[in-house]
């Protein structure tokens, strides 16, 4: 029997009560982190690249060829504000500390392997960085508005092993750096011809970025945290942290940090509103169940009325989309500030699962609606180049690690 669990027994962990529980565990997660580290960042003639340092680390490199810090602002301002990268177009910079930078630097990118334009004007890109390794990224225009959100990975394949998504049939090869998540975002600028922003604040067409592409980004989050340090700078890239969204599956210790660090939009990957199905769905609640989950939400600092809690949940067939299910997420998340995605199942080769029909769909988004919270039905975007939510996924695994 299925057991459904109410919000009104779920743990009420206070902020300090949760670190000291999750330290050990957020050890633990780095430890293995580790064993997927990106590459060195240099290229094989020695020069390093300056996307993905910090500003700290910029000045550094700088006081390494001798130059003083305000070097590194100006370098800074023409990689992430002016979009520069190639250093003859430093104009504020003089042509001799050109060459010498040139000398020494790059200003990278990833390789835009393939890009692919879908019918609705979906974008999806298959990157290539310096190893060979490859991620896909997607920008989804918004109909309503001139400007659309780009969907960042953060790992090459996934450890998650969700049933219903693409990615997760692809084994985890490694995560991403900080340059190469910033690298995304800054390569489709490229692709737009959105530098510097026209309007001096926000692009006009990439308004947004939602961590939602390949992998788990709580799995890498000491390089997600520093990708979205540097985007988020006021005197550069300069996305508010509530045009943000980070999008996880649960890895309930280090949604406290991220909350704390990061304060960005947060999207919770559901799916399930019971452990014994979410168990078999989404393999990672048998180690956080879902009344840690909801827990966590509950202590995320950035949740508010003005900034709820964004639950997806991808609608399958006769597995997750009955009433009873609906009324149980109403009775999860009844004392939260939040909103629920309700996703149709974008399907894929060799998937099991199949679509819930629009009754259902309808039927489980008025129960939620009737309830108070917005229910919207997301409509599928990209599908005709497989960029729907799931439905992300490359060759890259061929090139798994060697050790």
């Amino acid at each position: 029997m299925t057991t459904l669990i109410h919000p009104d027994v779920l743990p009420r962990v206070n902020s300090s009560a949760a670190d000291a529980l999750n330290d050990a565990e957020r050890d633990r997660i780095r430890a293995k982190s580790a064993m997927f580290a990106p590459p060195e960042a240099r290229l094989a003639d020695g020069r390093r690249d300056l996307v993905g340092l910090s500003r700290e680390e910029l000045a550094e490199v700088m006081a390494d060829i001798g130059e003083k810090p305000f070097r590194a602002k100006q370098v800074w301002h023409w990689i992430y504000h002016q979009g520069a990268t190639d250093f003859s177009r430093m104009s504020t910079i003089a042509k001799p500390l050109q060459a010498k930078l040139a000398e020494h630097f790059v200003v990278g990118r990833p390789t835009t392997a393939t890009e692919q334009t879908s019918v609705d004007a979906t974008r999806k890109f298959l990157f290539r960085f310096r190893d060979g390794q490859e991620a896909e990224t997607v920008y989804i225009p918004d109909r309503r508005e001139d400007r659309g959100a780009v969907c960042v990975s953060s790992q090459v394949g996934c450890t998650l092993s969700c049933t219903f998504c693409h990615t997760g049939t692809q084994k985890l090869v490694r995560n991403l750096g900080a340059a190469e998540i910033v690298g995304q975002f800054m390569a489709a600028r490229d692709s737009y011809n959105e530098w510097p922003s026209p309007r001096g604040d926000t692009p006009r067409l990439l308004s947004t970025i939602v961590l939602m592409g390949m992998g788990e980004p709580l799995y890498n989050y000491d390089n997600i945290a520093k990708a979205m340090k540097i985007i988020m700078d006021g005197e550069g890239i300069a996305l508010s942290r509530r045009r943000i969204t980070l999008s996880t599956s649960g890895v309930v210790p280090l949604m406290d940090q991220c909350g704390d660090e990061l304060g960005v939009n947060l999207a919770i990957s559901l799916h399930a509103v019971t452990n014994e199905l979410r168990d078999q769905i989404v393999p990672l609640n048998r180690k956080y169940p879902i009344e840690e989950l909801i827990a966590a939400c509950r202590r995320y600092p950035a949740a508010s009325n003005s900034r709820r809690i964004t639950f997806e949940y991808i609608m399958l067939r006769d597995v997750n989309d009955s009433d009873a299910d609906a009324r149980e997420l109403v009775r999860l998340i009844k004392d939260l500030p939040a909103k629920v995605n309700l996703i149709p199942f974008n399907p894929w080769p060799g998937s099991e699962f199949q679509p819930s029909t629009r009754n259902r769909l309808n039927s489980f988004a008025k129960i939620v609606m009737d309830a108070g919270f917005s229910s919207p039905i997301r409509t599928p975007r990209g599908q005709d180049i497989l960029a729907a939510c799931g439905q992300l996924k490359t060759e890259s695994e061929r090139l798994r690690r060697n050790h």
